[in-house]
């Protein structure tokens, strides 16, 4: 049963392959007219091409780049092949039409084109249908593979110079991933000195005086401790919040709402539990997005969504503050280098005046 699932998937991609393939003709010929606007059109006709093979957008790098010429290239030597693909169509079709045609009149025993039911016959028209057959299936797949050797050879380019980028985008990562894990280490740092080591400085003056008589400093002291562990919990929480493990990504966000200090939406649509890692970093894109909004945005509400898209988990914070962040500072760049680092998509959209909104887009796979 699958081969015949995997055969009509194939005949249907072929089938919208002929249907394009006049519009990309047309296309072509209106192209130079067109001028700086046909680069958008060969963009999004190439992407269509590469979503029907069911190729990798992203790994296309004529596509990455808006590389003109490549694409408009390719579109040349895939129309041809599409026009192919609609006349191997035309003869399947031509072909289920005169099988049925036959079988009607044989069966209410007319001669078919002249000829009169017989085996003879029969066998030879069964013979000739299987071997057609065997050939249109044969000129079906034939054509699939190669529009895709077509968008793989013109769209995706050298392997060693991907190979190459990869591999500097690799250590950029890593460089990254170690400048942020600096940054943190400092901020874990600040807060621990400039807060909870001054609180617990305080609290030991106030035992001592209490220890010399003065008994009514204790509760002053008892105040003091308490603010200290209320800080201990925060500063913890931050380097990593213990709930994660325990409950989950949703519960996680929903004690972000709680302390944010302003209001926040949560939607969080997850049917199943992404990996840990994949978890953490939308946990701390959401955290580090609804402090900013809180502290320097000025915002009233915080929408925060998060669901699976095929395998990906999408995370989506949205505020309605002053706007102006930017994905390059502060701790923006620490989350930008974060997801980088799990092959995933941070962007950070906050025209002046707002509103802002951060999406992280990270691979479940």
């Amino acid at each position: 049963m699958r081969p015949v699932v995997e055969g009509a998937r194939v005949a249907g991609r072929v089938a919208l392959g002929a249907l394009t393939a006049p519009v990309e003709l047309i296309f072509l010929l209106v192209a130079p007219l067109l001028g700086g606007r046909a680069d958008g059109a060969a963009r999004r006709l190439a992407a269509l091409e590469a979503r029907r093979l069911r190729l990798e957008v992203s790994e296309l790098d004529a596509l990455v780049q808006g590389d003109r010429d490549r694409l408009l290239r390719y579109l040349a030597a895939r129309a041809p092949v599409g026009v192919l693909g609609g006349l191997v169509l035309f003869l399947v079709g031509f072909g289920v039409k005169s099988v049925v045609a036959l079988l009607w009149s044989w069966g209410h025993g007319e001669p078919f084109d002249g000829m009169a039911p017989s085996w003879t016959i029969g066998g030879y028209f069964l013979l000739v249908g299987l071997v057609a057959l065997f050939s249109l299936l044969s000129g079906l797949v034939g054509v699939h593979v190669l529009e895709r050797w077509l968008a793989s050879r013109l769209l995706a380019g050298d392997r060693t110079l991907a190979l190459e980028r990869r591999i500097a985008e690799l250590a950029e990562s890593r460089a990254g991933i170690v400048a942020a894990v600096d940054s943190e280490r400092r901020r874990i740092e600040r807060d621990l000195h400039d807060g909870l080591q001054q609180r617990l400085v305080a609290l030991s003056m106030l035992i001592g005086r209490s220890r010399r008589g003065r008994p009514e400093l204790l509760d002053q002291a008892h105040d003091e401790a308490q603010r200290a562990l209320a800080e201990l919990r925060e500063v913890a929480w931050r380097v990593y919040p213990s709930g994660l493990d325990t409950f989950g990504l949703g519960e996680a966000l929903a004690g972000v709402s709680e302390r944010a200090g302003v209001p926040v939406r949560v939607s969080c649509e997850l049917a199943e539990r992404p990996p840990m890692a994949v978890e953490t970093a939308a946990y701390f894109v959401v955290s580090e997005a609804v402090t900013n909004a809180a502290k320097h945005a000025s915002a009233t509400l915080v929408e925060v969504d998060v669901r699976r898209d095929g395998g990906m988990l999408v995370v989506r914070v949205r505020d309605d503050g002053t706007g102006g962040a930017s994905a390059a500072g502060g701790g923006l760049s620490g989350l930008g280098r974060r997801v980088a680092a799990l092959d995933g998509v941070f962007e950070v959209d906050s025209p002046p005046g707002g509103p802002t909104l951060v999406t992280a887009v990270l691979p479940c796979g």
